[in-house]
């Protein structure tokens, strides 16, 4: 038997074993383990009603027996009362939106088999099937001044959606499997590429006809892989759609960053008109100011750079003109929605380890804080209070409202009160240290479940990805410090040169430098938690990391080779050289390394681990899945062919069902029963 098949066949039976550990999950108070993770509700998509008094939100559970999670709608008033199930069918419904009226909710499901709109009223009754159409829905935006809606789906370009429908079943019948490509992308994050694009169509309920409004575009919207309905909006008038896409009619899609907005009447009698001609950067999230005048959006300035700061951009709907709104202001913003009197905007941003909210007034364009600490999510306004979603350290996304004015933050919810009474948990803080340049870096730690201040920890040294991301004040579902607190470990996150929410230039300093000030701001601030933290077991420290954090296990194992008793590295390059070739987004490596890597070979070469394989000697596991086409299987598969062949001890562990994430409840549980026994192995 291959050493491949045993691995299969092991990792078969730890998942058995592992579904067998959640039916016997102890049900008292105990320290916080992956089985609570998954046992949290989450909460995402609030939508406010047309009368503010009501707030609309998707909640997803972990499904154990079926292996996903599956989400239902609920509501609750904007005052936190009288929450309530809106639908419970087993089929997943999401992406709901409120009817232009406010007495019926519109959402997707795949209820009937495949995705497509539905529609429920609020006041009760069964949920009532709109849309039959031979294509599944993807995306749902409501026109609020018409009885129609915008939707996407996937078709051939140039070809309706029965044609495509008629292709799909011809291919699916064809003896053939050969798939064959004149031009790239090939495959796109977790996905082979088959030509179709993702089109916006209007749905016109009175006649039943959808319209395709892209129908000559090389394109999609949403954009793939992570655009949703914030990529769409209908103009003031409701006769028009503003969208953001990026056309590859003009080729060089996979190291572009152009992404542009466009303009259609929602009866398709002109093609889209570019709005953004002038930028050849990334412009997206359009939102209209509620007097019709202005249209808001984030727009970067710096051409195929996808870590550049998004400005906050106004054009006047009239004249097309533009100005940068606050353009001083160094932070990127996130969700932008108008205040009622269009006078102002509401705007998230990344912050010093936060993800805030602020205030941002368009005529004296200054910027004041209404929530600093936390994740804030997806705000919306209701009356004079704004409703958003807040997750931190020790919690899961609860809803929330504030005054627009910053004052009387209260809670909407607390759906998961009861689930993390029964959790511990470990407290958390952040410190700040001079990094590289003597520059003030930030970080945090999270002390272990049941603290002693007597006793000393092992410690799990966590390295966040991106490289522009950053580990900040939130509750992660793939890498939460508090799974290695609640087994007893200090968990330590430097936020290293490159991290995003600390001003541009602080996010710019990692281009061309991925080797050397990233691990001079991880060596010093490894170095200053151990010198603050008397009860850190320096001796015993384990270093993780995925996806960018799993190059730098690489870089460190051959860079930082006596510091840590062992490694953990998902996802990540060993060869920076053949991983340009082996990716899908070009534009990526092209400005993080300088170029195309036959152009500029020196700039792959400056930081790439496998030119230090001769140094490595810490044990190592490594994990990839099979599905990640970003951070190709070959790199993790020849990452552990160097530790076997060294002599060093090491673990591969590979998903075939998994692609850049863990995202399966079960293979999680495994992810997290390894990662964390390779930890106790070496560091315990």
């Amino acid at each position: 038997m291959s050493r491949m098949s045993e691995i299969i066949i092991v990792s078969l039976a730890l998942c058995l074993l592992t579904g067998m550990a959640i039916a016997q999950a102890p049900k008292e108070n105990h320290p916080f383990s992956i089985h609570d993770m998954l046992a949290m509700d989450r909460i995402g998509d609030p939508q406010v009603s047309p009368d503010g008094k009501l707030v609309l939100f998707s909640l997803r559970k972990t499904d154990m027996e079926a292996n996903r999670g599956r989400t239902d709608l609920y509501l609750v008033g904007a005052d936190g009362k009288d929450l309530r199930r809106l639908t419970s069918h087993p089929a997943g419904d999401f992406n709901a939106r409120w009817s232009a009226c406010g007495r019926a909710v519109i959402f997707l499901s795949t209820r009937s088999g495949s995705s497509q709109v539905w529609r429920i009223k609020i006041n009760g009754g069964e949920a009532v099937q709109v849309t039959d159409l031979p294509l599944d829905v993807g995306s749902l935006t409501v026109n609020p001044k018409g009885r129609g809606f915008a939707i996407s789906m996937e078709v051939f370009v140039g070809e309706c959606i029965g044609c495509t429908k008629k292709i799909l079943d011809e291919k699916a019948a064809a003896k053939t499997t050969a798939m064959i490509y004149e031009s790239t992308f090939v495959r796109h994050w977790d996905t082979w590429k088959d030509g179709r694009r993702a089109h916006v169509f209007y749905y016109d309920c009175k006649t039943k006809n959808a319209t395709d409004l892209m129908k000559a575009m090389k394109a999609d919207c949403p954009t793939k892989p992570f655009g949703g309905p914030e990529e769409i909006t209908f103009t003031p008038d409701g006769k028009g759609i503003v969208f953001a896409a990026r056309d590859a009619g003009n080729g060089g899609e996979p190291w572009s960053t152009n992404f542009d907005l466009y303009h259609v009447p929602i009866d398709g009698s002109a093609a889209p008109q570019l709005l953004t001609a002038a930028n050849k950067a990334w412009d997206t999230q359009p939102v209209f100011s509620p007097d019709g005048r202005t249209l808001a959006y984030l727009a970067m300035k710096r051409v195929n750079f996808e870590a550049d700061r998004f400005y906050i951009t106004l054009m006047d709907w009239q004249t097309k003109e533009t100005r940068i709104l606050a353009e001083e202001w160094d932070r990127s913003a996130g969700s932008v929605i108008w205040s009622k009197n269009s006078k102002t905007l509401f705007v998230t941003a990344g912050n010093i380890g936060q993800v805030s909210l602020f205030e941002i007034n368009i005529k004296s364009e200054k910027v004041k804080t209404l929530v600093y600490d936390g994740h804030v999510r997806s705000p919306g306004l209701a009356g004079k209070r704004i409703i958003f979603g807040r997750d931190n350290l020790k919690s899961p996304v609860e809803l929330y409202s504030v005054k627009t004015n910053g004052k009387d933050l209260q809670p909407v919810t607390t759906i998961n009160a009861k689930t993390l009474a029964m959790a511990r948990m470990g407290d958390y803080e952040q410190f700040s240290f001079k990094g590289w340049n003597d520059e003030t870096v930030y970080a945090y730690v999270v002390k272990p479940v049941d603290f002693d201040p007597a006793k000393k920890y092992p410690v799990a040294f966590m390295i966040h990805g991106g490289p522009q991301g950053s580990f900040g004040n939130d509750f992660h579902y793939r890498w939460n410090p508090q799974a290695y607190t609640g087994a007893g470990y200090a968990a330590v996150m430097v936020d290293f040169h490159g991290s995003t929410g600390y001003g541009q230039d602080f996010t710019d300093a990692i281009s061309g430098h991925w080797g050397d000030r990233p691990l001079e701001d991880l060596q010093k601030g490894l170095a200053a938690a151990l010198d603050k933290y008397s009860w850190m077991d320096g001796d015993n420290v384990g270093a993780l990391g995925a996806s960018y954090g799993g190059y730098m296990i690489n870089w460190i194992a051959g860079n930082w080779s006596d510091r840590f008793k062992c490694l953990i590295n998902h996802d990540g390059n060993l060869d920076e050289r053949m991983a340009y070739y082996d990716t899908e987004e070009l534009w990526f490596p092209e400005w993080e390394h300088g170029g195309p890597q036959y152009e500029n070979p020196e700039g792959y070469e400056k930081h790439n681990p496998v030119n230090y394989v001769k140094n490595w000697k810490t044990p190592m596991l490594v994990i990839h899945g099979a599905l990640d086409y970003r951070v190709v299987d070959t790199q993790g598969i020849a990452t552990f062919n160097a530790l076997q062949r060294k002599g060093i001890p090491s673990k591969f562990i590979y998903f075939p069902d998994e692609n850049h994430w863990v995202l399966q409840p079960h293979n999680s549980i495994l992810w997290h029963n390894e990662v964390i026994g390779w930890l106790d192995k070496w560091c315990k």
